[in-house]
């Protein structure tokens, strides 16, 4: 084995460090051996945890499906594999196993009100307060993500604008659709929802995303500043 791999991961350059490189070069630049020594942290007094890494997989050919059929006994048998260690690589193996078995959620398209209003109806039914929930949609509308952004008494939910569009950049979204409710049943809204509105679709502008729609729901119905020309 090359010198390298037989000094421990704090000694080496930084840029050779399995943490240091997933950071640097994202996590495709890293090996198999690489991306475990991450899980495990630390090898043993004799070789790094990404030297002991490649030699578990070594004995497997190289192959994670092999690798996933050890248990934690067989793993606990290499000298700087504990317990702990081998039930972390076994979760995460299982993780994979499970997100390549699992079909991708399906994404419902939200380019109308009345799909808005039909996808959250259930989150604000019944509600006796207000709740301010911002939707999150990718291209072609497609539904991102969701977030809680106020709650508020039973007229008044108070917003911070900068949450609302830090979301969205985290999300990566291109577009944001406002949604409230009114406990009191009333579809008109307020002053306060108009300003609101105005100063997160400007906010948006300058970022480069865009205000879809603002629904307000109530019991009876909903209100979409889209439709009634207010966006």
């Amino acid at each position: 084995m090359d010198n390298l791999s037989r000094v421990t991961i704090k000694a080496w350059a930084e840029a050779d460090r399995p943490r240091e490189k997933l950071l640097e070069r994202g996590r495709r630049a890293l090996s198999d051996a690489e991306l475990l020594a991450i899980l495990i942290g630390s090898g043993s007094r004799n070789e790094s945890a990404v030297e002991l890494c490649r030699r578990i997989l070594h004995d497997q050919g190289n192959d994670l499906h092999a690798l996933s059929r050890l248990s934690v006994a067989e793993l606990c048998r290499y000298k700087g594999i504990g317990e702990a260690k081998a039930i972390s690589i076994i979760s995460a193996l299982e993780l994979g196993r499970r997100r390549k078995d699992r079909k991708a959620e399906e994404r419902p398209i939200l380019n109308s009100s009345k799909q808005v209003y039909d996808h959250f109806e259930h989150v604000y039914r019944d509600l006796s307060y207000e709740e301010f929930w911002v939707l999150y949609l990718g291209g072609g509308c497609k539904f991102i993500a969701k977030q809680l952004i106020g709650k508020g008494g039973n007229d008044f939910t108070p917003v911070d604008i900068k949450q609302v569009l830090r979301f969205a950049l985290e999300h990566r979204a291109t577009g944001i659709v406002l949604t409230h409710n009114h406990p009191s049943g009333t579809l008109k809204p307020s002053a306060a929802d108009r300003q609101l509105t105005k100063k997160l679709a400007e906010a948006a502008t300058l970022l480069d995303l865009s205000i879809n729609d603002h629904v307000i729901f109530t019991d009876a119905g909903y209100y979409s500043f889209r439709d009634n020309g207010l966006l």
